[in-house]
């Protein structure tokens, strides 16, 4: 073996130990020991901690300022006719009329059923000669009332002679007696009189209300429409049988009243107190229309089930083109609040899984900050809860943590 090699590798190893262990002491040694270890001085004030270049996050910020924005009350709802109902006949027979068909625009008091009178116009008749008949025999009753009276009259002028004659001796008891007797049987005649001509107003009141019902059996004969709308469903078919006596088969037609409409939601009780009658709202159909309106009313009693308040927005429907049972988008306006628009991207939860933002402090470190959302539009989302001017992390947000530092190079907001 060749001692060469031998000797180079230990003079290497050799090097290594003392460049590596012993670093200190050779520098220590190529100094020449002139420089003697710095004096530590303690010290009761605190030092700083500054982090070295690779401690600090770079990120990208944008420098946003709140403004005030309308901010809106956002359901999910549905459309609702403002009048539907299911016109029924209120006496029974056949229809006579010809039908009209579903979706035909109607108006108020417009014919929509026809039912046959049958025998009511003979009933009508009959009612109207019991009514004559009671108002001839009245006059009749009268008279007798006045001949009851004048008799009544007659027996008391007898009765007040005879007690005259008898105080001066020249009649008898027994004509006075006899007088008296007279003048109670002509009250009784007047009273007798009395109840008979009471007994024809009767009888013509009577008359007067079976012409009454009479005449309203026949106008029930026909149904027309109580609002203006559309026939939901046609009317009763000619010849069909409608019968009183069954809700089912005395189906007429079913109108709906689209103009003005109403649109409905539901409101959450946390939200309820920012509903006002009267305010404006607005509604996005599934095809993308927009129509506005104005809240007409607010339900004081939560559903039971849902704890939420219904609420009505009515919207005008002149065309008919908002149809019964849509589904809707509902905005209403509430009182304007303190917002940043910033891009949607910029959210993020924290470990308690709050929604919020990480931003830049003024001593360039990161935080957290919860939001809530209160619009979601093209241009970005508006949060509420950040300050007035905030530094916003919108790259980066991801990989820092309360208390990092951070060094931030700031964007142009398009405003």
């Amino acid at each position: 073996m060749k001692p060469i090699p031998v000797i180079i590798a230990v003079i290497v190893t050799a090097f290594l130990f003392f460049f590596v262990i012993q670093r200190e002491q050779l520098l220590d040694f190529a100094s020449g020991g002139e420089d003697s270890p710095p004096e530590i001085v303690e010290t009761s004030e605190p030092t700083e901690t500054i982090e070295s270049p690779q401690d600090v996050v770079r990120v990208v910020a944008i420098q946003s300022s709140a403004r005030l924005i309308d901010s809106a009350v956002v359901l999910r709802g549905e459309t609702e006719a403002t009048r539907q109902l299911d016109v029924m006949a209120e006496t029974s027979g056949l229809v006579v009329s010809e039908p009209l068909r579903k979706g035909a625009l109607v108006e108020a008091g417009q014919l929509l059923c026809e039912i046959d009178p049958g025998t009511r116009l003979a009933s009508l008749a009959e009612a109207q000669a019991r009514l004559a008949s009671a108002k001839a025999a009245a006059p009749a009753a009268q008279a007798v009332v006045e001949q009851a009276r004048a008799a009544l009259e007659e027996a008391r002028i007898n009765g007040n002679a005879a007690e005259r004659l008898s105080e001066d001796g020249f009649a008898s008891e027994t004509r006075v007696a006899a007088t008296q007797a007279a003048v109670r049987a002509a009250e009784a005649g007047v009273s007798s009189a009395l109840s008979g001509l009471e007994s024809a107003q009767a009888s013509i009141e009577s008359a007067e209300a079976g012409v009454a019902a009479a005449q309203k059996e026949i106008d029930r004969l026909k149904v027309f429409a109580p609002f203006g709308g559309l026939l939901e469903t046609d009317t009763a078919e000619i010849g069909e049988l409608l019968s009183a006596n069954s809700p089912s088969g005395a189906h007429c037609a079913t109108i709906i009243q689209l103009d003005p409409v109403k649109l409905v939601g539901f409101v959450p009780e946390t939200e309820v107190n920012r509903v006002h009658l009267g305010a404006r709202a607005g509604a996005r159909l599934t095809d993308g229309s927009q129509v506005v309106g104005e809240v007409t009313f607010l339900s004081r009693a939560a559903d039971e089930t849902t704890r939420t308040f219904r609420v009505e927005i009515t919207v005008n429907n002149a065309d008919l083109a908002i149809r019964d049972g849509q589904t809707v988008e509902i905005i209403i306006a509430s009182d304007g609040k303190s917002a940043h628009l910033l891009p949607q991207s910029v959210l993020t939860l924290n470990d308690e899984g709050s929604l919020g933002v990480r931003i830049v402090t003024e001593d360039k470190r990161a935080d957290f900050v919860s939001v809530t959302m209160l619009r979601d539009t093209i241009d970005g989302v508006w949060l509420a809860g950040l300050p007035q001017e905030a530094n916003v992390i919108v790259i980066g947000q991801e990989y820092v943590i309360p208390g990092v530092p951070v060094e931030a190079s700031y964007q142009e907001t398009n405003e």
